[in-house]
């Protein structure tokens, strides 16, 4: 009987933490911090959408690309056409010649009717023709005047519908007013993606705070995930606008950085 040493998983740096730097920004800063690799958000930045300046920007500061982010946003209507199926059609392309292992994806829309009854069957089908991973991601839904509305179809939460890849963002978490140690304990094997941020649970806002400047329980997650030998990715995700210089943001970057190293201690195993 011997323990063997399990691998942390890897850390990645989401090219949306270094806005309003550019998309170049986060491969230089994700190299010169020490990050494993990069998941590209696809948005207006026309660099995040060039398949050929992608792979030039990896191979000169020789940082993988292990995640692509699909255009989802309300901002991001527009890129990659209007077609929503084109644009997971476009991200599995790009992550497979990028080399990246998952797309993330959002619930659609409500008012994407089509796209929204056929989202679990449609990725059903694309996940036969690609070993690149689909996660579908938690958002939330947004309250005004005591209701509540939600944006999305069949609904904000992926964990209860049978998506059998699933992105867990900490900084959603928040705003939902989620018990994220719950969604992690049902979704069990199914999680296969984290958004690592953070938040205090301000009414619809969005925070994406740098781990450990909220409430949700990064450290515990991080910890669990660890000692259960997760193989998923583990993104950065914060918002570093309201930096006020680039040495600012860089230490933002550094200490999310730093606290994912710390609270995902290497796993044994027996054999």
């Amino acid at each position: 009987m011997s323990n063997i040493r399990v691998p942390n998983p890897k850390v990645a740096l989401s090219t949306a933490s270094v806005y309003p730097e550019r998309t170049p920004d986060a491969f230089e800063l994700a190299a010169r911090l020490g990050y494993d690799g990069v998941e590209i958000m696809v948005g207006q930045d026309p660099v995040s959408q060039d398949i050929e300046v992608l792979e030039r920007l990896r191979d000169h500061y020789s940082i993988p690309i292990l995640a692509v982010h699909a255009p989802c946003l309300l901002v991001t209507q527009r890129v990659w056409g209007r077609d929503p199926w084109l644009k997971l059609r476009r991200a599995r392309d790009a992550a497979e010649r990028l080399g990246a292992q998952t797309v993330v994806v959002h619930p659609p829309f409500r008012w994407q009717r089509d796209y929204a009854r056929e989202f679990e069957t449609g990725l059903a089908r694309m996940r036969e023709e690609t070993d690149v991973l689909f996660a579908v991601e938690n958002m939330f839904p947004l309250r005004a005047r005591g209701n509540e509305v939600v944006p999305y179809a069949p609904d904000w939460n992926p964990v209860d519908y049978d998506f059998p890849h699933v992105t867990l963002d900490l900084s959603h978490t928040a705003v939902s007013g989620s018990d994220a140690m719950e969604m992690a304990t049902k979704l069990g094997d199914r999680l296969a993606h984290l958004h690592l941020a953070d938040g205090v649970g301000t009414t619809n806002k969005d925070e994406h705070l740098v781990p450990g400047r909220g409430s949700q329980p990064c450290a515990p997650l991080l910890e669990r995930l660890s000692g259960n030998g997760y193989r998923g990715l583990v993104v950065l995700e914060i918002n570093t606008r309201r930096a006020v210089s680039r040495s600012e943001r860089i230490e933002d970057l550094t200490e999310a950085l730093a606290f994912a190293r710390n609270h995902l201690p290497a796993s044994t195993k027996t054999a």
